[in-house]
């Protein structure tokens, strides 16, 4: 029973720590698995995504999106390329979509596109300790390679750009794709852990992920993504116009935010969860709803995008909010239990933007070279 997917298994604080110490591990549940063959997949790809791929060595993780003409988040990619197959991990609910596509942009190129998705498990843990490794025994292997990922975030990869000034706790988070097979052994060696444990630390890491956090109306500056999944300089793919614009001559519409929510209560918000400035939380202005965004109720700010309850932190929150909404305000968060008070700890600054107001980041912080 370690191997099926679970919110938690007996106590999620206890397997929160667990995993935060590297003894444990997650069965991260449905995934899409696509595969990419043939001798032009990189250089395909590298046309199509956001992040610069075709100079990938085997082993190499990367992190890509797929935007929208107008540069909207479509897909958040997992990206590992093992020398002869490239390896996209993707939400499950884009993956009969992303499958389709990728087929209808084949034309010429040697390429074969295939989804995988049934034969592999990914398993998440945190790699720690002084002789952890981040390939598990179980991984799978493809011409050679363990296939784990190997999350870049907080690190900003080469030609990408990072808009917030705090830096986390480190993140060296892994996936890996283990034959369905083999999912059993790896709970023989690892403890289970379950989905709430990995989003607590998820979230107390600022680290976005495309279910919960991403509409249709998304962009990747709204969420630091160009730190991680865009590289700035790599040439034309779909929506790059939108990135450029956005990030040289304007400012993202609203900022994804940490929240530390009131725990006196006992109550967490849900997702979707509405958000307000507190003086203003019952009577206040109408609020101007940046262009293209979805309006919230009257005077409502942001919304909730995924809640956890951290080990040390008590209850905690990542939020989209509107940029206008002052860094240091006090925030209420509406739910169906009554308001929650809720303080922010920045993650994408109203700066974000206006690429000459980007801070330098030191090159000791720079993470993998593409």
């Amino acid at each position: 029973m370690a191997g099926v997917v679970k919110g938690s298994f007996a106590n999620p604080l206890i397997e929160q720590r667990k995993l935060a110490e590297g003894q444990a591990a997650v069965n991260l549940g449905d995934r899409g698995i696509i595969t990419v063959t043939g001798p032009d997949r990189l250089e395909w790809l590298h046309s199509l995504l956001s992040q610069n791929l075709k100079n990938l060595v085997p082993g190499q993780s990367a992190e890509a999106l797929l935007l929208d003409p107008n540069g909207h988040i479509e897909q958040v990619i997992h990206f590992l390329d093992d020398g002869e197959t490239s390896w996209l991990v993707v939400e499950s609910e884009g993956r009969e979509a992303l499958v389709k596509w990728l087929t209808k942009m084949v034309f010429r190129m040697k390429v074969e596109v295939a989804d995988r998705s049934a034969d592999f498990t990914v398993i998440g843990r945190l790699v720690r300790g002084e002789n952890a490794k981040a390939d598990l025994d179980q991984a799978a292997v493809s011409n050679g390679v363990p296939l784990t990922w190997v999350d870049p975030w907080p690190g900003v990869v080469t030609g990408g750009v990072r808009y917030s000034r705090a830096w986390p706790a480190k993140w060296p988070w892994t996936e890996t794709l283990v034959a369905n097979e083999n999912v059993d052994s790896v709970f023989a060696e690892f403890e289970p852990a379950g989905t709430l444990a990995y989003d607590a630390l998820r979230i107390a890491a600022h680290r976005p992920r495309q279910l919960g956090e991403v509409d249709d109306k998304a962009l990747p500056h709204e969420f630091d993504w160009l730190s991680t999944a865009v590289h700035m300089s790599k040439g034309c793919y779909r929506g790059q116009e939108t990135v450029a614009k956005v990030h040289n001559l304007g400012h993202p519409p609203r900022r994804l935010t940490f929240l530390h929510l009131d725990g006196s209560d006992h109550a967490l918000p849900e997702v979707g969860d509405e958000i307000f400035i507190a003086d203003e939380s019952n009577a206040g202005p109408n609020v101007a709803v940046p262009e293209g965004v979805a309006p919230v109720s009257k005077s409502a700010r942001g919304k909730i995008t995924s809640v956890g309850q951290h080990h040390e932190m008590g209850p905690i929150a990542l939020a989209l909010l509107f940029r206008n909404v002052p860094e240091d305000a006090a925030l209420t968060v509406r739910t169906g239990l009554g308001d929650l008070a809720a303080n922010q700890e920045v993650i994408v600054p109203q700066s974000a933007g206006k690429a000459n107001d980007i801070p330098k980041i030191p090159k000791l912080l720079m993470g993998g070279k593409h």
